[in-house]
């Protein structure tokens, strides 16, 4: 299969999906990040193609190359996810898949550390703003959110309705666990108890064609 890393760069990804038979393209906006899945590669023997690039703009990219997109946690840094999933379908095949994970955006509305009460809601749902940077510098903040990053909070309608409106039909959805019953106060775990920190997407590509089951992911 022909499978895309979208701003997947880092060097763990690709050499797995290389490593399980696929035609890997990685494309990512860091060229420092794109280097690591460089050198994985040539240690493992492994061929992968390498763009250096932003996700809401492939023209490098061919309309329906692909048969799977794997999108990590990636969509909180753009102010407008709509340009990335159209880019997404122009380049995924009818039958195609694609798998993205996303930051909750009840997590980017909700304070880092509790106070008594617990975690509350510090930030508007509706914004077309940037969230504010974290107070904190807990060892839970440096994991939720990137020091100096900007990031943008998406709404349920622009991630869901999103990937529908681009030519999508949603067949999975989950939320990745990492709470933990016993974790101390304040920690990433004990926050995940509260505020779920991810969601990740299945949907598959309309348009011409049957689907291909073979391209259905295991959960």
């Amino acid at each position: 299969k022909n499978l895309l890393c979208l701003a997947a760069g880092g060097g763990r990804q690709s050499s797995l999906y290389s490593a399980a038979g696929a035609n890997v393209t990685v494309v990512d906006l860091s060229g420092a990040m794109l280097e690591l899945d460089r050198q994985v590669a040539a240690q493992r023997g492994y061929s992968l193609r390498l763009f250096e690039a932003s996700m809401e703009d492939l023209p490098m990219l061919q309309d329906g190359e692909f048969d799977i997109v794997i999108h990590p946690v990636s969509t909180c840094y753009v102010p407008d996810v709509a340009p990335v999933f159209a880019e997404v379908a122009r380049v995924t095949r009818p039958g195609g898949i694609y798998i993205s994970q996303h930051k909750q955006p009840t997590s980017l509305q909700s304070s880092i550390d509790p106070n008594r009460e617990g975690y509350l809601i510090e930030h508007a749902y509706y914004r077309a703003s940037p969230i504010p940077a974290p107070h904190s510098n807990s060892k839970s903040s440096r994991r939720l959110r990137e020091s100096g990053a900007v990031e943008f909070l998406h709404r349920w309608e622009q991630l869901i309705g999103g990937i529908c409106r681009s030519g999508f039909v949603i067949e999975d959805l989950s939320e990745p666990m990492h709470a933990k019953s016993d974790a101390a106060r304040g920690t990433f775990s004990d926050r995940a108890k509260f505020v779920p920190p991810y969601v990740r997407i299945k949907a598959r590509k309309q348009g011409a064609g049957k689907a291909d089951p073979s391209l259905w992911v295991p959960q």
